[in-house]
């Protein structure tokens, strides 16, 4: 009866994990493995975060909080909108959340019903397919293809939605490619959704202020005329390298608003105290250390895409977004899952094969290069030994 549970089997899950789980395991045997797999920064939370959160606890911040967040925290993120994107939301239509993953679930959750379409970027990140199953909607790709720099095509995107189509959602800049899709092409998208006024949208930005080369992350929240569907999805992890506080936090319109309050209401409560003063310390405080990652994410980005370009029947386009390089492998002879888990067994390499990342994913591996340089040109010389010389 036990396995009989419906719906379950639908669940797929996150490979980065298993990656990082087999990699830990072949560490704890005594190899030496370089970890490109997992994406999370490789810096420590700034101090004056830590220190806000240990503080809180200090003060007596050990209870519940509202459901959608304490009132400072939801102003800071409002503040910090109008700041980037320009922006005046509410703070009554900002939840914070235990991640940003819960911000894609509870909307998939909203949409997915069987007879329903979900539209989501492949390869993208491995979550949007498997809850779009789990609720029993049909998943539909929108193919996000190297030569269009790994940026989304409005018009494809839009010849995808149907009578069905219910929500459509859009990831830049991207995981796993690093893409960042540029103006002309986000405003096409808005555009051509006047003509489908019924299709929600979820524009997933965790990833909003990592961009290089003077390329600009352009918000889906920044258009007035998708404001009545439009879910946002942010938080602190990539940004603020506060992976493991779980902080994440969403901009709901109006309609669905209290529907996600009422969902954090019966799933989680409310995020842990002390990670919201964290939180509220990281936005209003100093960026000095955004920046200084960023500058040394700069640095990492060059590095391994000119080491990638030098491998063995291997390319790799300069990713504008993220911390992610998408190289091209299909030359190499090896399917990219079978390449992946070779670079792990026998190279001490660990990265991800893209049909992790979906169908449109063969072909790819992607590495994260946040890790140490001497770490990240240890791994290609690595990978550029074993290309030439897999025995």
């Amino acid at each position: 009866m036990l396995n009989t549970i419906s719906g379950f089997d639908r669940i797929g899950e996150e490979n980065a994990f298993a990656v990082l789980a087999r990699a830990t395991q072949l560490s704890s045997q005594g190899r030496d493995i370089i970890n490109l797999g997992i994406g999370q920064p490789d810096f420590q939370t700034p101090e004056h975060i830590v220190e806000a959160a240990i503080k809180a606890l200090k003060d007596g911040h050990h209870g519940y909080t509202p459901a959608t967040g304490i009132l400072p925290l939801r102003e800071a993120v409002c503040a910090d909108l109008n700041r980037r994107i320009g922006i005046n939301p509410n703070p009554d239509n900002i939840l914070i959340v235990p991640g940003g993953k819960v911000t894609m679930f509870m909307a998939i959750l909203m949409f997915g019903e069987p007879g329903a379409e979900i539209l989501y970027p492949d390869p993208g990140f491995p979550i949007y397919r498997s809850m779009i199953e789990f609720t029993g909607a049909t998943p539909v790709p929108v193919p996000i293809r190297e030569e269009n720099d790994f940026a989304f095509s409005a018009r494809e995107t839009l010849s995808l939605i149907t009578d069905r189509t219910r929500l459509l959602i859009a990831n830049s800049p991207a995981n796993p490619t690093g893409g960042v899709t540029p103006r002309p092409e986000i405003e096409t998208l808005v555009s051509g959704l006047a003509n489908h006024p019924d299709v929600a949208v979820l524009s997933d930005e965790i990833y909003g202020q990592m961009t290089y080369d003077g390329a600009q992350h352009v918000s889906l929240a920044s258009f007035e005329e998708l404001s009545d569907r439009l879910i946002l999805l942010d938080g602190w992890s990539k940004t603020y390298a506060m992976t493991g506080w779980r902080m994440g936090y969403a901009l709901w319109p109006d309609g669905l608003m209290d529907k996600a309050r009422k969902l954090a209401v019966n799933a989680w409560s409310c995020v842990n105290a002390p990670a919201q003063h964290a939180g509220l310390a990281a936005l209003t405080g100093p960026q000095d250390a955004v920046q200084q990652m960023m500058s040394e994410f700069d640095k990492r980005r060059r590095l391994v895409v000119d080491g990638l370009n030098t491998l063995p029947n291997v390319t790799c386009r300069t990713p504008k977004g993220a911390f992610y390089a998408f190289p091209n492998i299909s030359s190499t002879g090896y399917k990219a899952k079978e390449l992946a888990s070779a670079l792990l067994e026998k190279a001490g390499v660990a990265t991800i094969g893209g049909p992790d990342f979906g169908i449109m994913g063969e072909g790819y591996i992607r590495l994260s290069y946040a890790n140490s340089s001497e770490n990240i040109s240890r791994a290609l010389d690595r990978i550029n030994d074993f290309l030439k010389d897999p025995s």
